[in-house]
């Protein structure tokens, strides 16, 4: 098990909290740094840095690291957050860090960027890190800056773009679906076919891991995502089966739930269901990535979870 030592940022959340324990269940001796003064465990040396906004001195947290992995930022949303704020926290303090991390010989560089920084929500072709980037909002666009960024600087980094996640804790969209499990009723959403990449939490904290190691080539961008699509009646199902109950969805045309979404004013909510995301982890596999979750059990395993804790 390696004894090397690393700075995590964003530990605090969702995924960052993942990433802590994986790292450490790894043998790396990990440094936390965050906006708030209680550590993510009490197991980590963390120390409290302000706004990533703002100018930061990170020379003191650099030393003795010996890689990095940036996973704090400003998240994707729906409000109306300014670009100039996206590009301050997500852009220009990721490149600071990096420079600083340049300058204190750091040997690898992992930074958490998004596949908003390739493509738009939706997607009418599965995506691979060859197509040309083209995110469509002001986070993407920001996270996009940052993995071109990164590229001026000679230092080995490696950026990954992950899909949505899902895994204990989860909130917002993925939250929602698992809602709408374990409704005791039949839902009428059978007939969405359209798949979508998702990323098991498990599979994201084996991607950075991997990405960490000198297998993994660096000073390139990787899409990070399960092997299997799915549609949502699947993830449903597969939700349902964590349950122990049968799918229980039924395949009303996509044409009448649309004209429902639009007379409800959730037109936004039923794109996200409806439309088609795939993204190919094809060359993360190459490199050796071997995520341990299949996707169908660790939505069962969600559920079944969820279920347990409430």
């Amino acid at each position: 098990m390696s004894r090397e030592r690393v700075l995590l940022t964003g530990a605090s959340g969702f995924v960052g909290r993942h990433l802590l324990h994986g790292l450490a269940k790894r043998g790396y001796r990990v440094r936390t740094v965050g906006r708030t003064a209680t550590p993510p465990s009490p197991d980590v040396e963390h120390v409290t840095i302000g706004d990533l906004g703002a100018p930061i001195d990170w020379r003191p947290l650099l030393d003795g690291i010996d890689h990095v992995v940036h996973g704090a930022g400003l998240a994707h949303a729906d409000g109306d957050i300014p670009e100039e704020r996206y590009r301050a926290v997500n852009t220009q303090a990721t490149l600071a860090l990096a420079r600083a991390a340049q300058a204190a010989s750091v040997r690898r560089f992992v930074f958490l960027s998004s596949i908003r920084a390739q493509s738009g929500p939706i997607s009418d072709r599965p995506l691979t890190e060859a197509d040309t980037p083209a995110p469509t909002d002001a986070y993407g666009r920001s996270k996009l800056a940052a993995e071109r960024g990164l590229a001026g600087f000679d230092l080995d980094w490696v950026a990954l773009r992950p899909v949505l996640v899902y895994g204990l804790g989860v909130k917002a969209n993925m939250a929602a679906l698992l809602k709408l499990a374990r409704l005791p009723v039949p839902l009428p959403l059978g007939g969405l076919s359209a798949k979508r990449s998702l990323l098991a939490i498990e599979n994201l904290a084996e991607a950075v891991a991997f990405a960490l190691t000198q297998a993994c080539p660096a000073r390139r961008s990787y899409i990070v995502s399960d092997p299997e699509p799915l549609s949502v009646a699947q993830m449903l199902a597969a939700m349902r089966a964590g349950l122990g109950r049968g799918p229980g969805l039924i395949p009303v045309p996509s044409s009448l739930l649309a004209l429902t979404a639009r007379l409800s004013g959730r037109n936004g909510a039923y794109e996200r269901l409806a439309k088609g995301l795939v993204a190919s982890p094809a060359a993360l596999l190459s490199a050796g990535w071997q995520p341990p979750a299949e996707t169908k059990a660790a939505l069962a395993q969600l559920a079944a979870n969820r279920a347990d804790a409430g």
